[in-house]
């Protein structure tokens, strides 16, 4: 296909302010292709970044956000062979630079030269150009081919579903039949709740503070309930596990509370998984991590080619996120459509921008 000299692009030329505006097409490197994106989904470390950046990102009035996008293959490096134009792709947001010793452990999320570009390493939308825009030039290690089973909407958010898997990588998985609580009905906890499910637990229970966050949760597979403005989160995990916890804690939420909560209603033996962002500190029980032989972990994204796992799984409908997609904008739009998810307008959940 034909592809133009400009693009359109949502561009932070500074903190808090993205313009839409025309920006040269991306110029092919080594190993790279050229993405005509599709949708790119809203993520909730989206509007931090708009505000105040991240480290090593792109100047500004340069710098093109959005990390979790589809779209076609329309043009490929020379060495590229992994690739052809017209392959459905979602796209990676993380490539490590290959060389470092976390990169060969395959630990590419926690690459030692984040945001050295010199040095091979990227990410999409946080310290490399990324998705809002009409192309993005992207390493083939992270391009990953979709069958048209997947939309391109639900594909956008595969690095959600990449980023729960890599946690329940992380933490030893799920043994069937366990109870497992997920705290935080934003898209990850709800994600992290609906692939409970598809992993065999038996029992998944989320709690929340939004009747509508889990009232969608229910529709996603989840077994029960609990809106901790109504009811003693603590007591009724007792309650449901005779005293005795739950099998697993995802921890979601990002705020202190629920996060030093989790220690009050695990099991021994049991098992935490820490998925939220935490911006403040938080106090927890050490002497009972070890009294209680407790196992916790934090998972960076979606690490450990966990995307692609999802991909086969979300293909025949196994993992279903069309739920989540609550709205759509269109490129121009996209400060209406970023107003719209930080205010959950209309029950705002995930906010897709397409150019």
């Amino acid at each position: 296909m034909s592809i133009p000299k400009t693009m359109k692009a949502a561009v932070l030329f500074n903190f808090g302010d993205l313009r839409v505006t025309e920006v040269p097409v991306p110029l092919l490197g080594v190993g790279e292709a050229l993405v005509k994106v599709h949708s790119v989904a809203i993520c909730g470390s989206d509007p931090a970044i708009i505000a105040k950046g991240w480290k090593g990102y792109p100047k500004l009035g340069e710098f093109i956000p959005g990390h979790e996008f589809t779209g076609t293959v329309v043009a490929i490096a020379p060495d590229v062979t992994e690739l052809k134009e017209g392959d459905r792709v979602a796209v990676e947001p993380h490539k490590g630079c290959g060389r470092c010793e976390n990169c060969l452990r395959g630990l590419y999320t926690t690459c030692l030269n984040y945001g050295n570009y010199e040095k091979g390493h990227r990410h999409y939308g946080f310290s490399t150009n990324g998705g809002y825009a009409d192309y993005a030039a992207c390493h083939v290690n992270t391009l990953h081919k979709i069958p048209d089973s997947i939309s391109f909407e639900e594909g956008s958010m595969l690095t959600g579903a990449g980023t729960v898997l890599y946690g329940y990588d992380r933490i030893g998985w799920i043994r069937p039949g366990e109870t497992v609580v997920v705290s935080g009905p934003g898209s990850i906890g709800l994600i992290s709740a609906h692939i409970a499910k598809v992993l065999g637990a038996g029992r998944v229970i989320l709690t929340g503070t939004r009747a509508d966050r889990l009232a969608v949760g229910k529709k996603m597979g989840v077994d029960i309930t609990l809106n901790i403005n109504e009811v003693n989160v603590r007591d009724e995990i007792m309650k449901l596990t005779n005293g005795i916890g739950a099998d697993m804690v995802v921890e979601c939420t990002g705020q202190p509370a629920p996060a030093a909560e989790a220690l009050e209603i695990v099991r021994k033996n049991g098992r935490i998984s820490y998925n939220g962002i935490y911006h403040e500190q938080v106090t927890l029980q050490l002497d009972k991590i070890v009294q209680w032989n407790l196992l916790i972990t934090g998972p960076k994204a979606e690490g450990m080619l966990n995307l692609e796992r999802a991909i086969p799984l979300m293909a025949d409908g196994r993992i279903n996120l069309k739920p989540l997609h609550t709205h759509t904008f269109k490129l121009d739009d996209i400060n209406k459509a970023f107003d719209t998810f930080t205010g959950r307008v209309g029950g705002a959940i995930k906010v897709i921008v397409q150019p």
